[in-house]
Parts: structure tokens; C-alpha cells; sequence
């Protein structure tokens, strides 16, 4: 017999189950588990997020300053950042 037919003869009968079965049970467990685990991770991966965006924008502080020093040392802070050119302005 099939997993519903017997609750569906149950109800015909006038008898409410009061449970659902075992492997309903497991299967619905298993989903809310998973669900958790998967917020879970999303909050991790926030809680990362978070962390690399504090890291950035204290880098992004830093090459400021450094831009800063460098357009006192040098003038400008025009610089290739592959090799160290100074590019000058022509005007200067």
C-alpha cells in the first residue's frame, strides 16, 4: 500500500492521523537542517564581506596618504604603477 492510501483510508474511516510518517518526518528534518546550515553560512559570508570591506577602505586610506606624500615630494602624483614613472605635468 502506498505511503497516503493509508492515511486517506484513515480519514474515509473518520480517523485524523496524529502523526505524519517516519520518512515524512526525515525528509522535512532534513530540509529545515539544511535551510539552517545554509543561513548559517550566509551570515559567515557577511560577517567575511564585512571584514574585507573594513581591510579595503583602510587600504584606500593608506594610498591616499601616500598619494598625498607624493604630490609633496614630488609635485604631482601622477605615477605609473607598473614601473615608477613620475608622468609631470607639462605645465609645471
Amino acid at each position: 500500500m502506498a505511503k497516503g492510501t493509508n492515511a486517506k483510508i484513515k480519514e474515509l474511516k473518520g480517523i485524523k492521523p496524529e502523526k505524519i510518517s517516519v520518512e515524512e518526518l526525515s525528509s522535512i528534518q532534513e530540509l529545515v537542517n539544511n535551510i539552517n546550515r545554509n543561513h548559517l553560512q550566509i551570515g559567515q559570508l557577511e560577517t567575511q564581506k564585512h571584514n574585507v570591506l573594513h581591510q579595503l577602505a583602510g587600504l584606500n586610506d593608506e594610498l591616499v596618504s601616500t598619494r598625498e606624500n607624493l604630490k609633496s615630494a614630488y609635485g604631482t602624483d601622477d605615477i605609473n604603477v607598473a614601473d615608477g614613472i613620475i608622468n609631470y605635468n607639462e605645465a609645471n
